[in-house]
């Protein structure tokens, strides 16, 4: 017999060696593929195979191969199908180590072949799972693809699948054989060793196709891959690698799947956008079960093929048995083969024990990302740190239409956390991008030439319309009355109509009057009545044409009327919108000055409730006074709602050609308008006097020092929680109810408890419950008292809104901290007050109250029967809180010994300093006096925080109580990192001259400009000269035109000659500033 020079004299002397152990079998097939490796040798170890398997078969020896000589050489026939030269079988080894092809991949394989002939011709494959690769050579040897990569956990498994790949590319003779394109299989298929696909991802190659016959692990080993996998491990341990893995840390391991779904994300990631992938699968979880795990991962699922196959004799489904007692999940068995009603994983362990075969379906499964681009974002984004959150994730829709609008909004949303450590400041008007996208899809879908200045940002349409009447207080406004159910009960239950003299605003308020939404009817009203502000919709059959707007238009112009036109109902965010004659009207008329036009953005397919508005004006001073409006009374808009209708208007104008159709000239009317009403007389004041966030314009690049937002890296709790809660689906009531873990946090934070008859009220943001505030204390006729060197900006919201303000005097030397003697002096003299405290942490300051100065706070304020607010919504980061051991307001409150009927306590607070939740903003109010409760919900319309942060809000405070967590080290670890800042800032400031009172929590510092006082300054820029008196009113302007760095002056705290900069900035940011600080001292000098 033949012979292989240098290794055996004989076959027979072969098969000794084989014969003696499964290694010694797999040392002399490893010594014989080194032989078909070397292009010298290889003819020669081929016909020696083939001179071997004949003397197998003459000897009668096939049946018992496997256990004489520890392996097996057979014929794997592929039906009617043919590859080369005709062939329609494959010569296949096996060795004990790695499983014989059986049912589980003839089944799959029959699965492949009910695809087109096409599905893998000049394709790159990769096979998962390949065993002794019979399968990686049949698609080669069929369809003519480009690659085909074999891949195996088990290193035997690979060697054994190149054996095979050369006994078919090789005739008997040892001669090549080539198909049509003078190829052979070794041009096509190439095998390695690799944990599912971690060899094409290290490898960057990118696949058009992923097969895979994948086990189902039915009883997951922690410990079975705790053990290096080698060559030369045991026969046993490396054929357990299909039977046994660890927790894959999937929600699928439960049903044995964890392996497949982590094959499947893997597959994500290195799949070309249009690839397809097509797993076997065993039925035994069920097939809903087995088409979920794909379709919750953005997957189009088909079922190619279905069968029977006989359970194996040797697996325990006593573990499945184990699970269904604990979960009402029942898995998948049958009766024998042709059993056709399904029995549980319990029965068919009691049938097996007596003897009976059980069966379970096997299926073949195809699959295609359904965005695919969109999807691999998703996945990008969660294998990197975020894995957790993938069995959160549900991207199965029924409806199209829902997934495609969620799955690009997530896919952006994984962007924008992926590539960005934090949220970028955005100006109150709302995000520029958001603003321009909302500009460009009136442009490109109505024709209307509006930019993003034309266009300021709204929590909700209710908020719009409020701070609309807020700017303008009319006497009398007549509201549409679909438009006024949120609206103050006062100003709908007022009858204060009489003009007065000046014609100016009552000080007593708003009136509104409802009134139907029919134009007719409206405008009957309207002349009647003489408002100075009119806020109406338009009836759904009235809406299509422009006639009835045009005919409210100019009666509100003869009349002198302000009008807020709502298309909410009628604007439809589309590729073919419907007809809107309100919009028609402006793509050939520009928006008179008296006019403004709302809409809600309500109608989504995925969040319900998810609200955000716009308001378009073509008058520049109303733009930027509802600009100021948000920033007054709401703060901002939540981004990431901007974000998501974003995304839609995004996809609605990605596919479109910019500037294709330019808009028709606009002719403007020229009809003469009356007198309208202007600005209130409050609003005019804060407006022309407060300072306001500075805005950027398109070539410059602003540092923010003047702004109550975090820009620090955003931790990845926080990132994951907000990530998860817009990816899942069917959030319950009690997953998003946050009043149980806010109670524990107040109680630990601030040593409050609460019980049954505690009132928690949630926001947006923390200063719109504020203004509501602000509302009950002017409704009761109260005085708001502010200790000098409070937040600018809540004194500015007390002002916009005509409150009474009274300011505590506080001194240098206690560090503008409010003092027992300087309150006590003030409420002596004011009748009804309410008292506004920062705490524990002062904004701007930076100092703290201890416990036993607030005792002494609040027993001044019971003697005199004061409401007092509590705003904790800046405390949460300490770095130099030395001696400083926390509150206990309970005991506090407990020791007052006596007071008036009227003294209260109520709580405000926020979430974004606690947690540094970077962009994402939430309020919370703790009332516990009854009479509070009635006053503050008189005034309606605070927008509610959305189902997704409070989902958001819950999981991090649950995640705070961890002691010790990753959430709270991260905190820990920023409160250091302020602590340093702090530090670098002052040192620099008073190096450039700046007197610092030293800060011990929060994100601000104040600093007196001494050396800079009365200095004059001149600058020169862009051709022209701005020149000055260096003063505590001017020297926020100046650092801003010369450095472009914005700080906080003195009208802003409340102290004369002190300015306020804060510390969280990106790191980038902090050291411009820095130098911005220093460039500005030598300018000066």
């Amino acid at each position: 017999m033949a012979a292989v020079k240098g290794l055996y004299v004989s076959i027979e002397e072969f098969l000794k060696h084989c014969s003696q152990s499964g290694d010694s079998a797999y040392s002399a097939f490893r010594s014989l593929l080194e032989r078909l490796e070397d292009p010298k040798t290889r003819t020669e170890a081929r016909i020696f195979f083939a001179h071997l398997k004949k003397k197998i078969e003459n000897d009668g020896a096939s049946d018992h191969c496997l256990d004489t000589y520890h392996f097996l050489i057979q014929d794997v026939y592929l039906g009617q199908s043919e590859g080369y030269e005709n062939r329609n079988k494959l010569t296949a080894m096996v060795i004990p180590s790695i499983f014989l092809p059986e049912d589980w991949s003839f089944t799959f394989y029959e699965g492949l072949n009910r695809h087109p002939d096409t599905i893998f011709k000049d394709k790159i494959v990769a096979e998962l799972g390949c065993g002794n690769g019979w399968i990686s050579i049949a698609i080669a040897e069929r369809w003519s693809p480009l690659k085909v990569y074999g891949l195996d956990i088990n290193p035997r498994a690979v060697k054994i699948s190149w054996i095979n790949l050369y006994l078919n590319a090789f005739d008997d003779n040892g001669q090549p054989v080539y198909d049509q394109e003078k190829k052979t299989l070794l041009d096509r298929v190439e095998f390695y060793e690799s944990d599912l696909l971690s060899y094409c991802r290290d490898n960057h190659i990118e696949l058009e196709r992923i097969v895979g016959c994948i086990p189902q692990i039915l009883n997951p080993n922690p410990d079975a891959m705790s053990k290096l996998i080698t060559e030369n491990a045991s026969e046993d341990f490396l054929y357990s690698l299909s039977n046994y893995c660890a927790l894959q840390g999937f929600v699928e391991d439960q049903f044995g799947l964890g392996l497949i779904a982590r094959a499947v994300e893997e597959g994500i990631d290195v799949i070309k956008p249009m690839g397809i992938m097509i797993f076997n699968m065993g039925g035994r979880p069920g097939q809903a079960v087995c088409k979920r795990l794909f379709q919750r991962r953005g997957l189009l699922v088909t079922k190619l093929w279905q069968t029977k196959i006989l359970q194996a004799a040797d697996t325990d489904i006593s573990a499945l048995v184990e699970i269904e007692k604990n979960n009402p999940h029942r898995f998948e068995f049958f009766m024998g083969l042709v059993g056709d009603q399904p029995i549980c994983a319990r029965t068919a362990w009691a049938f097996g024990k007596a003897g009976g075969r059980i069966s379970h379906a096997l299926s073949v499964y195809s699959c295609q990302l359904r965005q695919p681009n969109q999807v691999k974002k998703i996945f990008e984004f969660l294998k990197n740190g975020f894995h957790d959150i993938s069995n959160s994730l549900d991207l199965s829709f029924e409806d199209d239409s829902v997934a495609d609008e969620k799955i690009p909004f997530l896919a952006y949303l994984a962007s924008v956390l992926k590539d960005n450590s934090h949220f970028q400041y955005e100006p109150p008007s709302g995000s520029k991008r958001f603003r321009n996208l909302i500009a460009g899809f009136m442009k490109t879908y109505h024709h209307v030439p509006i930019t993003a200045g034309n266009v300021v940002v709204f929590p909700s349409r209710a908020t719009a319309i409020e701070n609309a009447l807020q700017l303008f207080a009319p006497r009398l406004a007549i509201v549409d009355d679909h438009l006024s159910r949120h609206l103050p009960k006062e100003w709908l239950t007022s009858l204060e109509m009489e003009q007065n003299i000046n014609n100016k605003s009552s000080t007593n308020g708003i009136t509104v009057i409802e009134a139907p939404r029919q134009s007719d009817l409206m405008i009957e009203l309207i002349k009647k009545l003489r408002p100075q502000v009119v806020v109406t919709g338009m009836a759904q059959f009235e809406a299509v044409t422009s006639s009835a707007f045009e005919h409210i238009l100019s009666t509100t112009r003869e009349i002198g009327s302000r009008l807020f036109i709502d298309i909410s109902h009628q604007f439809e965010l589309s590729s073919l919108p419907n007809s809107n004659g309100v919009l028609k009207y402006l793509a050939r008329t520009p928006l008179p000055s008296h006019v403004a036009v709302i809409c809600g953005l309500l109608k989504n397919q995925v969040y319900t409730d998810l609200e955000v508005a716009f308001v378009i004006s073509e008058e520049q001073i109303i733009c930027d006074a509802l600009s100021k409006s948000v920033e007054l009374l709401q703060g901002n808009t939540a981004l990431i709602s901007q974000y998501y209708y974003g995304c839609i208007f995004h996809e609605l104008l990605s596919f479109q050609l910019p500037d294709r159709h330019q808009p028709a000239e606009r002719e403007a009317e020229n009809a003469k308008c009356s007198e309208m009403i202007g600005f209130s007389s409050s609003a005019i004041s804060v407006l022309s006097n407060a300072e306001f966030s500075l805005r950027e314009t398109d070539n410059s690049s602003l540092i923010h020092m003047d702004v109550d937002q975090i820009f620090l890296p955003t931790p990845t709790a926080v990132k994951a929680a907000i990530f998860e809660s817009f990816a899942r689906q069917n959030v319950t009531e009690s997953e998003c109810d946050v009043t149980p873990s806010l109670k524990k946090f107040i109680k630990t934070a601030y040593g409050l408890s609460t019980d049954n008859n505690t009132e928690f009220i949630y926001a947006d943001s923390p200063l719109s419950i504020f203004s509501k505030l602000v509302l009950c204390c002017i409704q009761g006729g109260g005085s708001l008292c502010f200790p000098a060197a409070s937040n600018g900006n809540y004194v500015s919201t007390a002002k916009f809104l005509n409150a009474k303000i009274v300011q505590i005097h506080t001194i240098s030397d206690e560090g503008f901290k409010l003092t027992e003697k300087h309150l006590s002096s003030v409420l002596e003299t004011v009748s009804k007050p309410w008292v506004y405290i920062s705490g524990p942490t002062i904004s701007p300051t930076g100092l703290i109250y201890s416990n036993e100065e607030m005792e002494s706070i609040l027993n001044v304020c019971a003697k005199y029967g004061a409401k007092v607010i509590i705003d904790t919504s800046f405390s949460g980061v300490e770095f130099n809180s030395k001696g400083w051991n926390g509150w206990n307001l309970e005991g506090s409150l407990a020791k007052l010994t006596s007071g008036k009927s009227t003294f209260s306590v109520c709580l405000l607070g926020g979430l974004f300093f606690k947690m540094l939740t970077g962009g994402l903003t939430f309020g919370f109010l703790v009332l516990n006096q009854r009479f509070l409760v009635d006053a503050f919900n008189i005034f309606s319309g605070l927008n509610k925080p959305h189902s997704t942060i409070r989902y958001t809000a819950k999981k991090l405070l649950d995640l705070r109580e961890q002691k010790p967590g990753e959430l709270l080290a991260t905190t820990e670890e920023q409160g250091k990192l302020l602590g340093g800042r702090h530090k670098q800032l002052k040192a620099t400031l008073e190096r450039c001259g700046w007197e610092v009172l030293e800060a011990h929590a929060g994100v601000s510092v104040i600093a007196k400009p001494s050396t800079y006082m009365g200095k004059r300054f001149e600058l020169k820029k862009d051709g022209s000269t701005w020149k000055a008196n260096l003063n505590d009113s001017n020297i926020r302007e100046a650092m801003f035109r010369a450095t472009g760095l914005c700080i906080n002056g003195a009208s802003w705290i409340g102290i004369p000659g002190y300015c306020r900069f804060t510390l969280a900035l990106e790191d980038t940011d902090f050291d411009r500033a820095l130098e911005c600080i220093a460039k500005f001292k030598k300018l000066v000098e």
